[in-house]
């Protein structure tokens, strides 16, 4: 299972949100580049880039910090925020990077997730960020109506790589991430899950490997790793490559209790 370490980018800082609200920022860091630099030289395969700015507005607005951190690594680069329009994806993918993540069109313009799908295969992912499992839109600021599972299921028959599915009520709490909710998206769709929102130990990522046999493919970390709750380098090694020798032995049997 993939260990996706998460830089969400605010007025061009290194930040995390609380639940997503904007109110309830904290800033980690003022150079996402050295960021970004840290994270790939702890082991990580891909890195996962928020746009907070242009998932308020509707527009990128990171686009200068995007592009630093595309240039400052050789690892893939996922960016997501902002990103409803099909010219925007193509300037995106411009700057070098590998997957682009649409959230809010996918609800609002189905059938560019279809057309951007068969224009760069394998490069679109949508993300699904859910309350109470109905869909959030524009920065988690609106929650429609939308269920989680019919979206991803819908996305799937429109060609989406893979979908992102973040909990809202659990992300930057380091509670844990919804073990069941990430079991039932993804025994309904046959494309790969990304996990997302509350790991806040490596116990919580533990916990997240048996559902690798039903597609959840990767987990996306981000407070924990700024607080140090989870170290990067022993997450690769206990979950990266599926070696469960290399768990902690403080942590066991005991991980799925």
């Amino acid at each position: 299972m993939e260990v996706i370490p998460a830089i969400d980018l605010l007025e061009g800082r290194c930040v995390r949100l609380y639940q997503g609200d904007y109110n309830q920022s904290e800033v980690f860091d003022q150079n996402p580049v050295a960021v970004a630099r840290q994270w790939q030289d702890q082991g990580a395969t891909r890195l996962h880039l928020v746009d907070l700015d242009g998932a308020k507005s509707g527009q990128p607005e990171n686009w200068r910090a995007i592009e630093a951190i595309v240039r400052a690594v050789d690892i893939p680069v996922e960016v997501g925020g902002g990103l409803r329009d099909r010219a925007r994806v193509r300037d995106l993918f411009s700057l070098g990077v590998r997957y682009a993540i649409l959230g809010t069109a996918a609800i609002e313009d189905p059938d560019l997730v279809g057309e951007l799908s068969r224009d760069f295969p394998g490069q679109i992912i949508v993300g699904i960020d859910a309350r109470n499992g109905q869909v959030a839109t524009r920065g988690w600021l609106e929650t429609s109506t939308v269920d989680a599972i019919d979206l991803a299921q819908q996305m799937e028959r429109q060609g989406a790589a893979a979908v992102i599915y973040t909990d809202i009520q659990r992300d930057g709490t380091l509670k844990g991430p919804n073990v069941e909710a990430l079991r039932t998206l993804a025994e309904a769709v046959s494309m790969p899950v990304i996990a997302s929102g509350g790991v806040g130990s490596l116990r919580d990522l533990l916990k997240l490997l048996p559902l690798e046999a039903q597609g959840v493919t990767a987990v996306i970390v981000g407070r924990a790793l700024y607080t140090g709750d989870v170290s990067l380098k022993e997450a690769v090694r206990a979950i990266g490559n599926g070696r469960w020798q290399d768990v902690p032995p403080s942590l066991g049997e005991s991980a799925f209790g």
